[in-house]
């Protein structure tokens, strides 16, 4: 029914969108009255005008948009509907709506009726969201089955070559663009009309009509037992059979279910190429013209009653979900392509920043190893003109002085070991200066890591100086109510002493009244002697001799005659009301206390 659903709004949005004449996206309700009237009509669902009017009472008297439309549409049409009605009468009154308002027929190759064909073929193949298009995948199916079905040659060339200008403006096409695609022969070269209007019928009957395979076979009767010819149509759980191809008398139909199966029979009667389709009903025996016709007809039956055990759809159905399914796959695979390849292209950045950077790094290094290295070259001139002057002036010394030659080489030799204790002690310097430099970073780590540690122990401190203050409220607190138990503790010894006084003075009273129990039992079985006496006198003056019969067995009575006035049950209940009575009075006395 879900299939159902979508099938019908496909058809239904294309009769909206064409009494939206100035392609607002709304539609007056006068119209909406007469599409919801037409179609309840050719679905055969009883119409409600009023409904209509009281959805939309709050519109103002407005037009309707689509979305507005569609609560309306599915409460009290599309939650009704049922498969009493005929599907191609539905959609030709929505093409009827329709196909006037944005196609011209005039210029194409095909008819009214194969437009509308090729229009349902178009819902069929259709994305389930609006507005309807389809796509180059199912393009490619319907045009290469429409070839196949007219007897043509596919050319893969041409049709890369449309969807090269198609991908170019949308990578899709309307219901009308595909129209007039079929309608113009652009991919029909070389075939009449009669040719493509055939086509488009048997590719109708497949997809739309759910035709697996017709043709003319023989036919046994059940009554007469005669051969008839028949027109037998293929569906997915039927096949019908018909006086003529035009499919306008219809003789009779076999339907098939899970439990129905089709086998081969031997030639018989005259007649060749039989086999018979057994249903649980009854059975139906026919000849095919010839021996392949009759493999394709068992093969073709076989592959409905199977789909028909797995609960699977018609083969072009089926296949229709497997082509989404797959597009679906391939998408998903295509954005996860694009998504590696954007990380991918992020990372890339990302080292050619790194690397960008490092190049910078190394052309700063070069820069300052370059000007580390002019002045080294500068010192190092400096000294040789040092030194080359000192030598000009040792050489005019010597000329001016030559008797003194030995004393002046000695010279020169103290003065070249000066010259190399300046370089070592220039090259010490230098590390003196690198030993400082050092020694200033780590004071300055030393200095941050003092800061850090006086700022933790400012920290703990505070931290102590709370937890005194805790602990200073707390023994406070302690002491409070230490001292309020205290006084609880003495209030309860003081009144343990009083209930110890109560109890002591309740135990005397139960001894007082246990033996005032003793006197008067003692008491009662004195006067049931007396009273026995007094009865055994009586009888023996009277003469009366009575024999011991068995008494009642039950609890027996005291009276003054006898022996106490009240059974023992009696006497322990009266006891223990006493006692609770005493109890009751002596709590209220201790109370009032």
């Amino acid at each position: 029914m879900g299939l159902l659903r979508d099938e019908l709004l496909k058809s239904i949005w294309h009769a909206f969108t064409a009494l939206d004449v100035d392609q607002s996206g709304k539609v007056s309700k006068s119209q909406l009255k007469v599409l919801s009237h037409s179609l309840c009509t050719v679905m055969k669902i009883p119409h409600d005008p009023v409904a209509l009017e009281q959805h939309f009472k709050d519109d103002d008297e407005g037009p309707v948009s689509n979305q507005g439309y569609m609560p309306y549409l599915n409460r009290f049409i599309l939650d009704k509907v049922r498969d009493n009605f005929d599907i191609l009468e539905f959609n030709n009154v929505c093409w009827t709506l329709c196909f006037k308002k944005n196609i011209n027929m005039s210029h194409l190759l095909i008819s009214n009726d194969d437009a509308f064909k090729v229009w349902c073929i178009f819902n069929f193949l259709s994305e389930d969201r609006y507005p309807l298009v389809v796509i180059t995948e199912e393009i490619e199916y319907f045009l290469r089955k429409l070839m196949e079905d007219m007897g043509g040659i596919w050319n893969q060339e041409r049709f890369d070559d449309y969807k090269l200008t198609l991908n170019r403006k949308q990578q899709c096409l309307s219901a009308w663009e595909l129209i007039e695609l079929v309608g113009m022969g652009h991919f029909s070269k070389g075939m009449n009309r009669q040719t493509l209007s055939m086509g488009i019928s048997e590719v109708f009957q497949e997809l739309i009509l759910d035709v697996l395979r017709q043709g003319y076979m023989m036919k046994k009767g059940h009554k007469r037992k005669n051969w008839t010819e028949r027109w037998f149509v293929l569906g997915p759980n039927s096949m019908s059979y018909y006086v003529r191809e035009d499919l306008t008398d219809k003789k009779g139909e076999i339907l098939l279910d899970r439990n129905c199966c089709v086998e081969s029979l031997p030639d018989k009667e005259g007649k060749k190429c039989l086999f018979i389709v057994k249903c649980s009903d009854k059975s139906f025996e026919i000849s095919a013209s010839d021996k392949k016709r009759k493999q394709e007809w068992i093969q073709a039956i076989q592959t409905c009653i199977q789909l028909l055990r797995l609960g699977l759809p018609a083969p072009h159905l089926e296949a229709k979900l497997r082509r989404r399914e797959l597009r679906q796959k391939q998408q998903a695979e295509q954005g996860e392509l694009e998504e590696r390849m954007r990380l991918l292209q992020i990372a890339n950045e990302n080292k050619h920043r790194q690397l960008e950077s490092m190049r910078k790094k190394l052309e700063e290094a070069a820069a300052t190893a370059t000007l580390e290295e002019q002045r080294r070259k500068q010192t190092q001139t400096d000294l040789q003109d040092r030194y080359r002057t000192d030598l000009e002036r040792e050489k005019m010394v010597r000329q001016q002085m030559e008797e003194q030659v030995a004393q002046k080489s000695s010279e020169l030799e103290q003065y070249l070991q000066r010259v190399r204790e300046l370089e070592d002690m220039y090259h010490r310097l230098e590390d003196a200066l690198e030993d400082e430099r050092q020694a200033r970073q780590d004071e300055e780590t030393m200095r941050k890591l003092q800061t850090r540690l006086l700022e933790e122990e400012s920290a703990k401190r505070a931290e102590l100086e709370q937890i005194h203050l805790q602990q200073q409220r707390a023994i406070s607190q302690t002491q409070a109510e230490k001292q309020e138990l205290e006084s609880e503790r003495l209030a309860k010894e003081t009144a343990l002493q009083a209930a110890m006084l109560q109890l002591e003075s309740l135990e005397r009273e139960r001894h007082g009244a246990l033996e005032q129990y003793e006197e008067v039992r003692m008491k009662l079985e004195q006067a049931a002697n007396k009273t026995k006496s007094w009865k055994d006198k009586v009888a023996k003056h009277e003469g009366m001799v009575r024999l011991i019969q068995p008494g009642d067995k039950g609890p027996q009575r005291m009276t003054n005659w006898g022996p106490a006035a009240f059974t023992d049950t009696e006497l322990d209940l009266r006891k223990k009301s006493w006692q609770e009575k005493k109890n009751h009075n002596q709590s209220a006395s201790s109370e009032r206390g």
